[in-house]
């Protein structure tokens, strides 16, 4: 019989303890006031691009809507789209094309910018009453009063808004060659409502163009620095072309003579 000494001390194997299982870390995101803090943007602009569809869903967790880094770069973004001009419904759907993979952010931004690159070196100005009359040359009576009649200028208190000081150039000069400036305004809203008519279909014929593969964007910046020049050029052109039809025909009609006929009256 096997007989024990309980005053031995019994030696006990040590126990590995084994370490507790680290807890998992926080899954990452932010509620929606911390995303309006964190971007400067307010919770209800928030919510309004959710709705419009140009700001993508949060994800929920339980009862509560998370936001993550793409969300904040996603409102830098529509943000930088706002100032260059883009409406919210026009932002949704150009981010939906990026989000399809169908463009290309930097290309777009790229065309974006020749886009809206000006044609015409003639940017508005404004002067004071002593500028306006150097800039026509006289100080008749009621030349003030005839321009802002015809809308040729904006009174803004005591200075004066030129929109387009090329376009008062000419109807000065016109008016110095015995074309009156009401004469000059109607002919100048003529050509403006004919040409934003032709510029229009232009514009939808380059589109479709573009789509169809007939126009190459490889290089926009190279396409638009060809197209304005050019475009300019073959409007002058056409525009002479079309004015010598009409003006032969006038002689051939008879109509000149009858102009001078009266003039002699």
């Amino acid at each position: 019989m096997l007989l024990l000494d309980l005053d031995m001390p019994v030696s006990v194997p040590p126990t590995t303890s084994s370490s507790a299982a680290p807890a998992p870390a926080p899954a990452p995101g932010m509620t929606i006031d911390e995303l309006a803090a964190h971007a400067g943007v307010p919770t209800r602009t928030i919510r309004f691009y959710q709705a419009r569809g140009a700001l993508m869903k949060p994800e929920i967790r339980g009862r509560v809507a998370f936001y993550l880094d793409a969300h904040v770069d996603r409102l830098k973004l529509i943000a930088q789209l706002q100032d260059r001009g883009l409406r919210i419904d026009a932002i949704r759907d150009l981010v939906a094309s990026i989000d399809r993979g169908e463009l290309d952010l930097a290309e777009w931004l790229g065309i974006e910018q020749e886009v809206q690159a000006p044609w015409a070196d003639d940017q508005a100005r404004t002067v004071d009453e002593a500028g306006l009359y150097a800039l026509a040359g006289n100080q008749r009576p009621g030349l003030i009063a005839e321009l802002l009649r015809h809308k040729m200028i904006e009174r803004r208190g005591d200075t004066f808004l030129i929109p387009s000081p090329a376009l008062l150039g000419i109807a000065l000069r016109l008016a110095a060659a015995g074309i009156e400036l009401e004469t000059g305004a109607a002919a100048a809203a003529i050509l403006r409502k004919q040409l934003r008519r032709a510029v229009k279909d232009l514009v939808e014929l380059f589109v479709r163009g573009v789509r169809d593969g007939g126009v190459g964007l490889a290089d926009p910046e190279a396409t638009f620095s060809t197209l304005r020049p050019l475009g300019t050029e073959a409007v002058k052109i056409l525009f002479a072309r079309e004015m010598e039809h009409a003006l032969r025909g006038l002689v051939e009609s008879g109509a000149v003579r009858a102009l001078r006929k009266k003039r002699k009256k």
